[in-house]
Parts: C-alpha cells; structure tokens; sequence
C-alpha cells in the first residue's frame, strides 16, 4: 500500500509445559521461553510499531515472591527497548555469575521474567493515545492470585458506550471508556463472580482458607467466565490472557474477523497472530498449525489441558479479507497463492487497458508489499504472450526462420523496477508550498526504460485508499519519465467505506472512492441523494444497533465501479501531467474467487458482519455532512 494506514495488532502467547529445567538442559539456556518470545514478537513486527510490551507468570512461587513481570514501551524501536529493559539484569548477573544463567530454578526465584507463560503485544494505534497507558498487555491487579489478569488483544468493539453502561449496570465505577479498559473489566468482572461462587462452594464443604484457594485454581471455569462476558461484545477480536495462578486463554470473534492460530506439543502450548510466526519460531510444519476457529476460545489449565472450545454460536465467517490483501506477511502458504490470484485476476483489465501493446508497455509495482501480486500479474501476462507466440509460429508453417523464431520468442513483458522508496523522508513542515515537493522525492526513479511518449507504464499497487500519495508524489514522479500512459492497477477493491474492526480507516471523507461518487453525484445533478441519505442516517441515531440500515451505499448505487475508476483517475491526476491517467480496481467477484476462506468485504461492499458496522457508516456520513473531522467510532 503506497499510503501507509494503520492497522490491527500482533498477540503471542506462550506456555511452557515442562518444568523449566528441561528446557535449560534441552536447549541449552535457561531463557528457552524468552528467547522464542522475542523472535515471536520479531516475527510480527509489521503489525505493530506505536509500541510492544511483555507480560510473564511464575507458576506455582511462593508467597511473598513477585510472580507477574511486566513491561511496555512506546518508543519508536518498542521492540528493541522492550527487550533491551528485560534482558538488561541478565546482562548484568553474566558479568559476576554467568554460572547462574543455566540455573532455572534460581532464575526463576530470583529474575523477572523467569517464570512458564508469557503474552507479548505489538500495538498499531487505530484509536488513543501513544502512552504507556495505552499499551498492551493491560494488568488487573489483585492479591488473590486466582484474581488477577493480564490481557492482550487486537481488537476493536463498535459498542464502546454501550458496554460502558453495562459496566456502571454491573456496579463499576470505570474511570476509562476505552475499549480495552472496558474489557479488561468485564472479563474482570466475571472472574471475580467465578472465585467468589467457587469460595462460597467450598467454604461450605469446610475447607479453609488455604485450601480453598488451591481449589479455586484447580476449578475456574475460563470457559463461563468468557461466555459471560462477551454475551454483549460487538467487534472483531483475538484476545489473549492470562491468571495470576497460571490458567491461559486466546478467543477469537464469532465472524472470525481477526486472526489467531495456535500450535501444542507435550513441551509448548503457543499462539499467534500469524501461522508463518509459529512456523519459523518452533520449526515446524504449517499444517501442525491450527486455525483458532470462529466463536472459539482456546483454553490453557495451570495442569497442562489445552482445549478448543466454543463460547459463543460461530456467525456468518467474515475473516478480514485486508490481512491477506496487505496486512499479514506474505510469506504463508496460502497468503502468497491468493495474492498472486489476485495479481492474475487483474491481467485482463490491464491488456485491455494497454490496448495489448505489449512492445510498448512496461510493468513495474509500488511499495513492495505488491511484489507478489505483481508476479502473478505478469505470470499471466505472459501466458497472454505464449498464445500470441504460438499462433505466430503455427502460422509461419514451413517458413520458419531462425531470426523470426527469435524475433518471435523475443515478445514477452517488459518489467522494470521503476519507483524505489529511498529511506525515510520525514518533513517538520506541515503546511508549506515546498512540503508535496518534499514528499515527491521519496522514492528515486528509474530513468532510462522507458520510451517518452510512446510507453504505457503499468503499475500495480496493494489498494487505494485516500489516493493522497498518488496525487501529491506517485503520479508526478512517474509522469518525469515520460510515458504516454500511466495505469496504476489496485489488488484491492475500491475503498468505499469505514472500518471500524481494527483498521485505521474511520474518517469516510477521507477515501477517494468516496469523493468521487460525491463528485458524480453533483456533476449528474444527483445532490439530493446525499440529502436524503443524511435524513435517512439521522432517523437512526438512536435505534438500537441491530435496527440500524447502511443507507450509506445509496451514495454509491447510481454508478458503476467503472464510472467511479474513472473519477477516481481524475482526482488523483495533479495539474501539469502530461500522460493520460488510468485506474484499475480488482473485482469484488475476483476478490472473493481468490480469497474464498476471507470474505469479509465491508470496507469495499458495505456489508458489515456485526450490527455496530452499520451504525458506524451511518456516523461517519453524518459527521461527513456536518463537517465534523472526528471518528465515527
């Protein structure tokens, strides 16, 4: 994606389910648990860069021992800094008793971040600030060990306010309205019902007080407590957490909107965001993997029993078509042969587009995470030019010549590396005439490959959403080099509305696909549907969620995805371009033929998988209308 949007989160769970010196003698450190930590983290540092933290527990420490070890940073190198702090007393303990390193039972006695189950975060700031409070993993202390919790997540609920009532309803008295506040103590809550009905039960068997703290931990219900809490949840979510005594979960939304999978063995229970994640970091097989499923928590005990198992009926499966679009790495399996579907799915739009003149178009792709898409472009560009090759050597018959033979086979794509992002150019200045001239030189240019005014230059993006760094550098760079004609081709649908599960798409204004219906509406004399999906959109306001209707498409229905391309082409093309500017969308029927397992569509259809979506869309139009530069959710 040549403009950078924020997005989702990365999670990491890890348990170890030996006693910790097996894997000092195994593995040979007494950091097994940290280090795969810290690569698992590495792994997934494209989901997040606003900030990183790691949480652990020590299972079974005595009392009076610090047992929950936390730590976040908001730095612009969180990764670094957050394991920079926690490998920093160990650095330490090396110069006067490296001898203790390999002593896991002192180590866990004596160091932080020492102890069996881990949870790491990786944090894309879509809503909030960038402070430490911010970040994940979020701790709700308590001294009853079986009341405490840890949570991660990547996650974002469209009902905020309304679980915030149900909150105060509870008998809370929240001081944050934050969606991950507003969760921590939900679950909170009911994790204190489970302990206080548990400590009831058995104090009226006898037991004492100790005993009945050992039971508790032996006996919480993870599964009621999770079922309890997201009865009234209305989001995409993979959270993860942890007890203070040991018990772990990871639980995945009922649309599957957002990722997670997991891997167990007899030595390790671990989660992700990404199977590629736990691939690399355990050296396995992607089909040891599993795909935590819709509506599904996966439940770790303190004893070891790992289970899968439902907390909520699965809905219609939505998972985010963007992760495999853009978001997640495309070195899974399955990510790299949709993207390169969707490359090949646009090959005919394209030749039609260049008029098949394949001698005198040059293909290339912006930023890299296209490489892949653009491989299957030309992969079936090519197949186009084998059948072009073949009939041109039937038709010679008995002419053949060696120089036609190789003049023949000489027909195939030019590809050339056109754009590339030179390092980080950062301007102070926010609002200056020299700024776009700044920003039109991140990226160094390719001068030499393309033949002025006889070229079309074709070039394959990841998705277009605001279409800001088309206009204000991308089309005049490549403009520099003289083509005749510049296509830019989108993997992605057209961007048309809000996101509201994760992503940092909320402002609808913002979208290009957006402004350009608006724009077809007012030069076909159409204004009055703008006004008549306002009136329709505030009617709603205070209708329950479920009730609410995404009036929000009837700004696009008169115009054909081709009509809106074109305007889109229009707005993005600054003044003085001397080439003529084309722009090509992927198909929603494509989209979903190379990503059958991922239909979740909203930002490009408007079919929200849970009710809040609607209600969203509808607040972003109004706030569009009233001329409100603030989020809808």
């Amino acid at each position: 994606m040549s403009e950078q949007i924020k997005h989702e989160c990365g999670i990491a769970l890890l348990r170890l389910l030996k006693p910790l010196e097996f894997y000092a003698s195994k593995y040979g450190t007494g950091f097994y648990g940290l280090n795969k930590m810290h690569l698992m983290m590495q792994k997934q540092h494209n989901r997040g860069q606003d900030g990183a933290g790691i949480a652990n527990i020590k299972l079974d420490i005595e009392p009076g021992v610090k047992y929950i070890s936390r730590y976040r940073s908001g730095s612009s190198t969180p990764i670094v800094d957050t394991f920079k702090y926690v490998y920093a007393p160990f650095q330490d303990l090396e110069k006067t008793r490296p001898d203790l390193l390999r002593d896991a039972g002192w180590l866990k006695k004596n160091m932080d971040f020492t102890g069996e189950l881990f949870l790491g975060h990786l944090r894309y700031g879509t809503f909030g600030g960038h402070s430490v409070e911010n970040l994940h993993p979020v701790l709700r202390e308590n001294n009853w060990i079986t009341r405490n919790l840890v949570l991660a997540g990547n996650f974002n609920m469209t009902n905020v306010d309304e679980l915030f009532d149900k909150l105060v309803e509870l008998g809370q008295f929240p001081v944050q309205t934050s969606d991950t506040i507003t969760i921590l103590e939900k679950i909170g809550h009911f994790l204190d019902e489970e302990n206080e009905a548990l400590y009831q039960k058995f104090k009226n068997l006898g037991l004492s007080k100790k005993e009945i703290s050992e039971k508790i931990a032996t006996e919480l219900n993870i599964l009621n407590i999770l079922v309890n809490s997201a009865k009234s949840w209305d989001g995409g979510y993979a959270i993860a957490g942890m007890m203070g005594h040991g018990d772990a979960f990871v639980m995945r939304d009922p649309s599957g909107i957002r990722p997670a999978f997991y891997y167990a063995d007899d030595e390790i229970a671990v989660a992700a965001s990404e199977r590629p994640v736990l691939q690399t970091t355990f050296n396995i097989k992607a089909s040891d993997v599993k795909e935590l499923q819709p509506g599904h928590v996966l439940i770790i005990k303190k004893s070891g029993k790992i289970e899968e198992v439902p907390f909520d009926e699965p809905r219609e499966r939505k998972a985010c078509s963007f992760e495999r679009i853009y978001f997640s790495r495309g070195t899974d399996q399955d990510i790299y042969k949709e993207r390169k579907l969707l490359g090949k799915f646009l090959a005919p739009a394209v030749l039609q587009a260049i008029n098949y003149d394949i001698n005198n178009t040059v293909f290339s792709y912006i930023p890299n995470t296209a490489a892949v898409a653009f491989k299957g472009l030309i992969e079936e560009v090519n197949v186009f030019c084998n059948q072009i090759k073949s009939d041109r050597i039937v038709e010679l018959g008995v002419n053949v010549t060696p120089e036609k033979l190789s003049e023949i086979l000489a027909f195939s794509p030019r590809v050339e590396d056109i754009a590339v992002k030179d390092v980080k150019l950062r301007t102070f200045i926010s609002k200056d005439s020299g700024r776009n001239d700044l920003v039109g030189h991140v990226y160094d240019i390719t001068y030499g490959v393309i033949k002025e005014g006889v070229d079309n230059l074709v070039v394959i993006d990841d998705s277009i959403v605001r279409g800001t760094t088309l206009r204000q550098s991308i089309i005049r760079i490549l403009d520099r080099l003289g083509p005749k004609k510049i296509i830019i081709a989108s993997s992605a649908p057209q961007i048309r509305y809000p996101d509201c599960y994760g992503i940092d798409m909320a402002k609808i204004a913002d979208f290009v696909a957006f402004k350009a219906a608006i724009e077809l509406l007012k030069e076909t004399g159409q204004d009055s549907v703008i006004n008549e999906v306002y009136k329709k959109s505030k009617a709603q306001v205070d209708l329950p969620k479920e009730e609410v209707i995404n009036y929000v498409k009837d700004i696009f229905r008169p115009f054909s995805p081709q009509q809106i391309s074109s305007k889109i082409a229009e707005i993005v093309t600054p003044p003085g371009i001397n080439a003529k500017v084309e722009v090509i969308y992927q198909t929603i029927e494509d989209l979903h033929t190379a990503l059958p397992n991922h239909t979740g569509d909203w930002y490009f259809t408007g079919n929200y998988p849970t009710p809040g979506g609607n209600k969203v869309v509808n607040r972003a139009f109004i706030n569009y209308v009233e001329k409100r530069d603030t989020r809808a959710y």
